[in-house]
């Protein structure tokens, strides 16, 4: 017995020190968000500042200083999160998770972004104040690296720290540039469409070609590309790092502000992960001040404002990518015709390093156009060769420049030359001022293609032959408009000169709610801003539910069905939690499309459904009294019309979700089915997700409804929100101090950090935070970090 509580007494012990062992290193690994540290190469203290959301507010005597003091604290709160996004554009996930992320690398490392990035760098003025800035700001970061703990991910995949280069922050450039591009989910669809059923499907799709096109020709054996499509959806669900979807963005006039001054707003959509993806971080210098969101490393805020200005950004979805069928020669596969004759690929070798196994080395091909696609995806090997042609590989990158000329600009004028640089990706630069000036440029390289070349499909070579570029003064702008506001929402903007250019735009639906809204006062307040920012009623979908329900004979439908049927042309497009018909409308869309495409497209059809073309034509589709779409090709005795679709739509709608939720139609609530979860890598490994996941919450908001919580379209019946508002913003020009915004979970991307999560549930409930920007407020914080020299 006394052996017995002698052991007990020393399993005890080991217990709490193990106990006590584990709270040490784990408190070892939290950020530092008080004291005082050595920081190499600063010429003078810098004192930062951390508010009760974590932001640092860093208060220096130089920009220098200042950089290299962000470098640090967004490295101890972001490390894990730079690490991740530097390695896709360079095709190193695989050194991280192993064999699952072959596929990933071979993809990303194919797009030449490295190359591209070599090249800028290489042309760089090493005097300039932008690579003596970034410079600094990598300092700080590697500084971090050399005497900062390790983050806890990096101990569970056992990976080891490695310093940052200048290659770095224009491979993440890179990354946010291609997560623009739609081309490789849409173009091989559309061109599948074209071959294999004609061109009348098509028109139907938006695409409408004539008899000069110059594209492929249906008489000459194409490959089945619709797999390029599948495999890069499937590329973008397994990144670490969100892609980049669409966003709102709107300034308002002073004439049409209560207080009589500019109020700006913006909300970029960005897929949802943990850490969010915005770092905020506000910096003081004697003769510089902005409060900006930053990229992971990236020194230069792409949103940001100060006292006089304020900048945002959406996507502005211009087609600045093409593939090509490349004319190889039949004798020697290795070369293609050239307008200038008859060339060899450039053939680059290529190595990925995987985690456990052996390297995977592969030959890419290079044509004038760009990377041959096949050589990346195993099932179009052996095809004909399509070669992808990206105009951000073509042009010099200047994105840096960008984002340092509209963080910097003292005037309208001087901050005009950021948007006039931008190449690609397309971006819509939103401005706003405390001298009453709004603007907006819709700012890309923007192509121009011969007659007959439609560039959502895959191009013959020869169709590059003429292509010319706009000069931006062309391109679409609103200064200071006579209507007294500015807003985009990733719609097709207007005609320039006389021309819609191609692109991937959204439907127009959050643009009218935003327009509809924005019209209807003229006395608007932050409140109302803030109020609007969060709003969750689609401005097109209860016209639209009220037509196609009149195309029904109600005779057909059970007492259910015609109750289901009553909701939806009832409803007025409000996706509230506590609401029905949301649920089932999205179920009706989801079997109207299958119905309406998938027996003539196929297992084509899963690609298609959540394509921005989809999402542009679902509309006039419903809205077809007539179309070719509407007959069944696997039913050989019927013609289906369009009411034969809707009515079997709406019934198959009603027998699903009496299976899923229950034959009391009361309960369909939409918060059964819309839930958002921000997903860590780690919290794939479900011991872990609880952990290291931020959700699952109940939420409002929708598809293309301002507060544009998307999903995934699928059979599933459950709406699993995968993007978003990356951050709400609003600033009052009047109040500029008080200017408002929220981040999706929180500041730190450090699991051990208060400020992990602590903004999640503000995001769901539609709340803000103060962007702090008032000195005295700031200097009460309970936490100061001093950097002093070493």
């Amino acid at each position: 017995m006394k052996f017995l509580k002698k052991a007990l007494r020393v399993l005890l012990i080991l217990i709490v020190a193990i106990g006590i062992g584990l709270w040490l290193f784990t408190n070892s690994l939290k950020p530092d968000y008080n004291g005082t540290l050595s920081l190499n190469n600063l010429k003078n203290t810098v004192e930062v500042y951390y508010d009760d959301y974590g932001i640092p507010h860093i208060y220096a005597e130089n920009e220098l200083d200042a950089q290299r003091a962000l470098g640090y604290v967004h490295a101890q709160d972001r490390l894990w999160q730079m690490e991740l996004i530097r390695r896709i554009a360079a095709g190193r996930l695989s050194e991280v998770f192993g064999e699952q992320m072959i596929k990933n690398d071979m993809f990303f490392s194919s797009l030449g972004i490295e190359e591209a990035a070599a090249t800028t760098i290489k042309n760089l003025d090493k005097d300039g104040e932008v690579y003596q800035l970034t410079t600094a700001y990598l300092d700080g970061i590697n500084q971090y690296i050399e005497n900062g703990p390790k983050p806890l991910e990096f101990y569970l995949v056992g990976l080891e720290k490695e310093k940052y280069t200048l290659k770095d922050v224009y491979n993440v450039i890179g990354y946010m540039s291609f997560s623009f591009a739609h081309a490789h989910k849409t173009d091989p669809v559309l061109t599948e469409v074209k071959e294999k059923l004609g061109s009348t499907y098509l028109k139907e799709l938006g695409i409408d070609i004539d008899s000069t096109s110059t594209v492929i020709r249906s008489e000459v054996k194409s490959a089945d590309f619709s797999v390029v499509a599948k495999e890069v959806a499937a590329v973008f669900e397994k990144l670490p790092i969100p892609s980049f979807i669409g966003s709102n963005s709107w300034v308002i006039g002073p004439e049409k502000t209560k207080n009589g001054k500019v109020i700006f707003a913006n909300d970029p959509h960005i897929g949802f992960s943990q850490p969010a993806i915005w770092y905020q971080a506000h910096m003081v210098t004697p003769d510089y001040e902005m409060y900006g969101y930053h990229l992971a490393l990236t020194p230069f805020p792409l949103l940001g404002h100060n006292r006089q200005y304020a900048y945002g950004l959406t996507m502005f979805p211009v087609d600045d990518l093409d593939f090509y069928y490349e004319d190889e020669l039949s004798s020697d596969p290795q070369k293609y015709q050239t307008p200038e004759g008859v060339k060899p690929y450039e053939i680059q070798k290529k190595r990925i390093n995987v985690k456990g196994q052996e390297p995977v080395a592969y030959d890419l091909r290079v044509s004038d156009h760009g990377p041959i696609v096949n050589d990346v995806f195993d099932q179009v090997k052996n095809e004909r060769s399509v070669s992808m042609d990206w105009i951000y590989t073509k042009f010099e990158n200047k994105m840096l420049h960008v984002a340092y000329t509209m963080s910097h600009a003292n005037s309208l004028q001087t901050f005009q030359k950021a948007p006039e640089t931008i190449h690609a990706p397309g971006l819509n630069v939103m401005y706003g001022d405390a001298d009453g000036n709004i603007a907006w440029y819709a700012s890309a390289k923007i192509r121009r293609y011969k007659d007959g070349v439609n560039s959502k499909l895959i191009l013959s070579a020869k169709d590059s032959d003429t292509i010319s570029y706009l000069n931006f003064d062309k391109n679409p702008k609103a200064i200071n408009p006579s209507w007294h506001y500015v807003y985009s929402a990733n719609n097709q903007p207007d005609s320039i000169n006389g021309i819609f250019y191609p692109g991937y735009y959204q439907p127009d639906d959050r643009a009218k709610r935003i327009e509809q809204l924005l019209e209807g006062k003229s006395d608007f307040t932050k409140n109302d801003v803030m109020s609007m920012i969060n709003d969750v009623t689609s401005s097109t979908t209860p016209t639209l539910m009220r037509e196609v329900f009149n195309a029904i004979d109600s005779s057909d439908l059970t007492k259910q069905e015609k109750e289901a049927v009553d909701m939806l042309q009832k409803w007025d497009g409000t996706y509230a939690i506590d609401q029905v018909a949301p649920t089932i409308y999205s179920r009706f869309l989801y079997e109207f499309l299958q119905n309406t495409y998938r027996d003539e497209m196929g297992e084509t059809f899963f690609t298609f459904l959540n394509t921005s073309q989809q999402k542009k034509v679902v509309r006039q589709q419903m809205m077809r009294d007539s179309s070719v779409w509407w007959d069944n090709v696997e039913t050989k005795n019927t013609v289906e019309d369009k009411k034969a679709i809707v009515t079997k739509s709406i019934k198959n709608s009603v027998a699903f979700l009496n299976q899923q939720l229950g034959r009391d139609i009361q309960a369909w609530t939409w918060n059964k089915v819309h839930t958002l979860e921000h997903p860590h890598p780690m919290g794939q490994v479900e011991a872990l997700r609880n952990y290291f996941n931020v959700g699952p919450f109940e939420v409002n908001g929708g598809k293309e409804v301002i507060n544009n919580l998307a999903f995934k379209l699928d059979s599933t019946g459950f709406y699993k929100v995968n993007s978003g508002p990356s951050t709400r913003r609003v600033i009052d020009f009047s109040d500029v101090e008080n200017s408002m915004s929220i981040s999706p979970t929180g500041q730190s991307g450090n699991l051990l950090s208060d400020y992990y999560k602590d903004q999640a549930k503000k995001y769901v409930d539609g709340d803000f935070v103060r962007m702090e920007m008032n000195k005295k407020r700031i200097q009460q914080s309970k936490n100061k970090l001093v950097f002093k020299m070493e």
